[in-house]
């Protein structure tokens, strides 16, 4: 049977860059919110995927999940590889004065992402094996004022997930943390890139990397974050909360 690879957030530029890069003789799922997904499917099948489904997701519905992975799986098999693409930069500005607009955000990036990973860390621990893969942030290694509520839903996300990657230890199910630093694309148009950006396809091959090589759990986008952000813990607050976001 051909691997299944499913990207939750199936028009997420990362994700679909993803999803291309194992698409060679797999079934390929893109679950998204209801919308054209031509150009996606296309580009999957462009790359060689046997099969691409495409199913309605909006992750914010937590109660719904369960039951959309459920579907997938009896229509397409187990799931190898799920990627967990969809999230939101949201407006600082916003958040900052409206709580209903923070709560919205930190629910997408956090609480819907972890949900999510759970669903599937119950379903492949079952059966011995997977793949998950995460998006965190280097936004969450250390929280900037500029971007304090997207920071700390990524702050969240990358703790609950490292606790779920030691938990699945030994398990046979691998949880890839990713940590990209700046992404050029269609989540920062307009914005000014920051040193070491990397484009979605810097991130994707990284990351399919990773799965392949099945080992590691942080992955750094690019490397050099690792050693800026441990140079980062020691700068002192009233020069850190100056920081660009």
């Amino acid at each position: 049977m051909s691997q299944v690879v499913a990207v939750f957030g199936g028009r997420s530029e990362i994700g679909l860059a993803v999803a291309t890069r194992l698409a060679a003789g797999a079934t390929i799922v893109l679950a998204a919110r209801p919308g054209p997904m031509d150009e996606a499917v296309k580009a999957c099948r462009a790359a060689g995927a046997a099969r691409v489904e495409v199913v309605a997701f909006d992750a914010d519905d937590i109660a719904a999940q369960a039951g959309i992975v459920e579907g997938i799986e009896q229509q397409v098999g187990p799931i190898d590889v799920a990627v967990l693409a969809f999230g939101v930069l949201g407006d600082q500005s916003a958040a900052e004065h409206d709580p209903e607009v923070a709560a919205a955000l930190l629910h997408t990036d956090f609480i819907a992402q972890a949900a999510l990973l759970t669903v599937f860390a119950e379903r492949m621990r079952a059966r011995g094996r997977g793949t998950l893969v995460a998006f965190s942030s280097v936004a969450g290694q250390r929280v900037r004022r500029a971007n304090y509520v997207y920071g700390s839903a990524k702050a969240g996300l990358d703790g609950f997930a490292s606790g779920l990657a030691d938990a699945l230890h030994g398990s046979g199910v691998h949880l890839v943390i990713a940590r990209p630093g700046f992404v050029i694309g269609r989540m920062t148009a307009g914005m000014s890139p920051a040193p070491f950006s990397s484009t979605p396809d810097q991130v994707a091959d990284a990351v399919v990397q990773r799965i392949r090589a099945g080992s590691g759990v942080e992955l750094w986008i690019p490397w050099q974050l690792r050693i800026m952000f441990l140079v980062a813990r020691f700068v002192p607050r009233a020069l850190w909360r100056r920081m660009p976001r």
